[in-house]
């Protein structure tokens, strides 16, 4: 391993033919197998990218999954989908899929992160690290009974034992890291009380090194809240995570100082490549990026 080791946040572009295969399966047009084949195929090609672009942690890049987060409802019980309020006009947060609660949640089937792991590492060598969308994050898009689950927070706290019961056996396959995704909290740092509470729940006794990733939402490169992770700290140390991986790119490297606020027993993953313009950043504006995160603290 690199002394500085290389790693993506999870998500890859998908390729132009990949949008075809997915508006084909949509229409009903691919058979079980050529819808497996094209995923395969997509999973290979991020994967491939990274090993020559000299990434060291390996992710499959997502392709399995719509967004990072938008198909996982589909594998949950005791929702239905509510009719899309906006659908005209420029793509926005609003206009993804929201849900109602009509009974207890459950996710018979598991969320199938697994099975996307187990391809990742029959696919390559290790180190690989796999992404897990944190269960606050997996709430937003539920709207709460006023029954069973009365707030964001009980949604959350449901969720928490599916996200846990699949985080226990993904580490069973050996990935150097398991990253939940949980960026909507820096959006909603009036939640971070319950938000420690319930990843600390989520990852209580987990064996594997934890990652939390946080961000300001990236759906169609636009946020969705005020872009600073200054307000949630020192109470995310709080959390059980031994990585914190944050955006800084993006904002012109704004918080890079926050670097010497980290105790010594957890790792920062900056962000230095802005995933959001629509250019190639020249590597010496990388490196200048990087040599500012390696400044000494209190230089």
């Amino acid at each position: 391993m690199n002394l500085l080791p290389v790693s993506t946040v999870g998500s890859y572009a998908w390729p132009g033919w990949y949008y075809l295969v997915m508006a084909a399966a949509a229409r009903g047009e691919l058979g079980s197998e050529d819808f497996e084949e094209a995923l395969d195929d997509a999973t290979e090609i991020a994967i491939h990218d990274q090993l020559r672009a000299g990434v060291d942690v390996l992710t499959d890049g997502e392709v399995r999954r719509v967004d990072f987060i938008v198909s996982f409802p589909k594998r949950l019980r005791g929702i239905e989908e509510l009719t899309q309020a906006r659908k005209l006009g420029p793509d926005g947060h609003d206009q993804r899929p929201r849900y109602r609660i009509t009974g207890e949640l459950s996710a018979p089937d598991g969320l199938g992160i697994i099975e996307e792991l187990k391809h990742l590492v029959q696919t390559t060598e290790p180190p690989v690290k796999v992404t897990v969308p944190g269960p606050h994050t997996l709430a937003g898009r539920l709207v709460p009974d006023g029954k069973i689950y009365k707030s964001r927070e009980d949604v959350a706290r449901a969720l928490s034992g599916i996200v846990r019961a699949e985080l226990a056996t993904l580490q069973d396959l050996g990935p150097e890291i398991i990253q939940m995704d949980e960026p909507s909290i820096a959006c909603y740092k009036e939640n971070l009380e319950s938000f420690v509470e319930i990843f600390n729940a989520t990852a209580a006794g987990l064996r594997v090194k934890i990652a939390v990733h946080l961000c300001f939402g990236n759906y169609r490169a636009r946020p969705i809240g005020l872009r600073t992770y200054a307000p949630l700290f020192p109470k995310l140390f709080e959390l059980k995570t031994q990585q914190f991986v944050l955006e800084f790119a993006n904002r012109e490297m704004a918080e890079a100082d926050l670097w010497a606020r980290f105790p010594n027993d957890r790792e920062l993953a900056a962000g230095v490549v802005d995933v959001k313009n629509h250019f190639v950043e020249p590597v010496e504006v990388l490196a200048d990026r990087i040599r500012l995160m390696l400044k000494p603290k209190g230089a």
